[in-house]
């Protein structure tokens, strides 16, 4: 995906995506299926599965299914949030192919092809403004406005786990077929990693063949829990398309081996939760680090003032459901806007590097989270605090203060309303995807706790 291409929203599909498809064709006959989908407001793919004989009709005409999946809740459910979904009948968009998508999906038993798609207007054509890329590239687009060209790496954590339920209902540490789950955890062990090298092998050499630039895996605090680290892009929404892939290709690639790979924030409470950590640094127009550079110490200030001004006011894109907000009961999970250098124990970690490396890990999201939107939003933090010459707060030392501070919005429904009510992440994301996105999640939340949780019956039957 090219700089010049960053949003493909112009247009129909063009007389070179046919030949994009038939060149592909012609180097993999023997896939059968086409997996075509857009990417929701919950970091999930949403979609269908075409026979590899419609590849031609999908790049000349796109394929039809409905527009509110954009905007629909983990489950892929509506809320008619917005007046989308209920109120407006349903209405189908038109997904098209992006150029520079189509990859195999060698996880898949059948061979399949994938590729991302792009959602239009069926009538007029136009981009849907609630494609959450589409609220991304904006803000990208604002950034390069403003002289800013952010470069965006994203690391994402998760467990692999037993695809069979316990008997309560419950996950559970998974393992390869034949083998024992592990019992302790392994922070940093070459031997937890060694445990599972089948399927991490699988997940790298998947990875080569989709084109994503998986750059190291790690064991992480938790039993079964793993890193996996993509490289820095200039172009956050291809980094943010890089990561959802990434979260379809783990899952994919651990379904085929027997097992399960979740991204849950929180799946297990008396383990780490799973993070989507995003590193951002800027750059100058031939490429060259602007926090290196002569008066990069002040930019990289009002950079993290940025970040810690938006910080709760987008909370809820980072922490989207009420799993999520149990992650910050847990360790090295910030519950105030500190910052620091060389410390995991802080929301802005400044990583030991220096010269070109040298960039601000934004450390508050979860695994859970949606990466176009968690990275809008970081970026909107940039944005706003380098524009506006904000200061950061004193760096602290040693482990960050316990507990979150006055303003934390440790609670999804007060996350939600601080949202849809914030005025000045509105300058950066328009207000009317705030609401609807409120609306959204809200429904879902109606939805999980509608039934009666077996464990409130030990406290007030």
């Amino acid at each position: 995906m090219t700089d010049e291409g960053i949003m493909h929203e112009q247009g129909t599909a063009g007389a070179a995506a046919p030949r994009e498809w038939r060149a592909f064709r012609d180097a993999n006959p023997d896939i059968e299926a086409i997996d075509a989908f857009v990417i929701d407001a919950c970091g999930n793919t949403a979609g269908k599965r075409l026979e590899a004989a419609d590849g031609d009709k999908l790049y000349e005409d796109g394929v039809q299914f409905s527009a509110c999946a954009l905007i629909a809740d983990c489950r892929g459910l509506g809320h008619d949030a917005g007046g989308f979904g209920k109120s407006d009948g349903d209405p189908d968009g038109t997904a098209w192919p992006l150029p520079g998508m189509l990859c195999r999906a060698p996880w898949s038993g059948t061979p399949t092809a994938q590729v991302v798609c792009r959602m239009t207007d069926v009538a007029a054509g136009r981009e849907l403004w609630f494609d959450p890329r589409v609220i991304l590239a904006d803000v990208v687009r604002q950034c390069r406005a403003a002289g800013l060209h952010p470069v965006v790496a994203c690391e994402l954590e998760f467990y692999l786990i037993d695809p069979r339920r316990a008997p309560d209902g419950r996950i559970r540490v998974g393992a390869p077929p034949g083998r024992t789950p592990p019992r302790r955890a392994g922070n940093l062990s070459l031997e937890a990693v060694a445990d599972n090298g089948p399927f991490l092998t699988r997940v790298n050499e998947a990875a080569a063949t989709v084109g994503l630039p998986v750059c190291g895996c790690v064991a992480e605090y938790g039993i079964g829990q793993y890193e996996v680290n993509l490289r820095h892009v200039a172009d956050p929404l291809l980094a943010a398309d890089q990561a959802v892939l990434l979260k379809r290709l783990v899952k994919g690639v651990a379904r085929s081996m027997g097992m399960e790979a979740t991204f849950m924030a929180k799946p297990f409470l008396a383990e780490p939760g799973s993070g989507l950590h995003v590193h951002v640094s800027l750059v100058d127009g031939e490429g060259r680090n602007r926090f290196c550079a002569p008066g990069g110490d002040a930019l990289l200030g009002h950079a993290i003032a940025g970040l810690q001004a938006l910080c709760y006011d987008s909370f809820a894109l980072f922490a989207p459901n009420f799993n999520a907000q149990r992650r910050y009961l847990g360790m090295f999970v910030p519950t105030n806007r500190d910052w620091a250098r060389n410390n995991r124990s802080v929301a802005f970690r400044v990583p030991a590097a220096d010269g070109p490396g040298r960039r601000v890990e934004h450390r508050v999201a979860g695994a859970d989270a949606s990466p176009h939107l968690a990275v809008a939003a970081i970026l909107a933090g940039v944005l706003h605090g380098v524009t506006h010459g904000l200061l950061a707060t004193e760096a602290v030392d040693g482990r960050a203060s316990e507990g979150g501070d006055a303003e934390f919005p440790g609670d999804l429904i007060v996350a939600l309303n601080r949202l849809e009510r914030s005025a000045e992440l509105a300058r950066y994301i328009p207000a009317r995807f705030l609401e609807v996105f409120a609306a959204s999640k809200r429904g879902e939340y109606m939805n999980l706790i509608e039934d009666i949780f077996p464990r409130e019956f030990d406290f007030y039957a």
